[in-house]
């Protein structure tokens, strides 16, 4: 996880941790009728419930992003794999090659000295 993918993460539950307990300290402090501390209750929560969901979209946002550029990465490591594999591959059949004509002149010489 990226480091603004943290700050994002911790923003989110230092935001809900502090309208939960500024809910619990409004109900121990507060003068008023308890129809308008419900009231007044019900719009925290409405606005700390808005909050959490433009969290956890950014979350979202932030993962989606994540798992895009861990996809290129894959991509483009396969990619140079395959190139790699190619490579090398080729490079055998020219070792093979170099190898079966090297023995073939060898074989020769020897079929001389008999």
């Amino acid at each position: 996880m990226e480091e603004r993918d943290k700050k994002v993460a911790a923003a989110a539950v230092l935001m809900i941790a502090g309208g939960i307990i500024g809910a619990g300290l409004a109900l121990l402090f507060a003068p008023q009728s308890g129809e308008r501390t419900r009231r007044d209750l019900g719009r925290g929560a409405r606005k700390l419930k808005v909050r959490a969901d433009e969290a956890v979209e950014d979350i979202s946002e932030n993962i989606s992003d994540l798992v895009d550029k861990i996809s290129d990465k894959t991509d483009d490591v396969l990619e140079k794999g395959k190139e790699v594999a190619g490579s090398a591959r080729k490079d055998l059949i020219r070792l093979i090659e170099e190898g079966a004509s090297k023995l073939e002149k060898f074989r020769t010489k020897l079929s001389r000295m008999q």
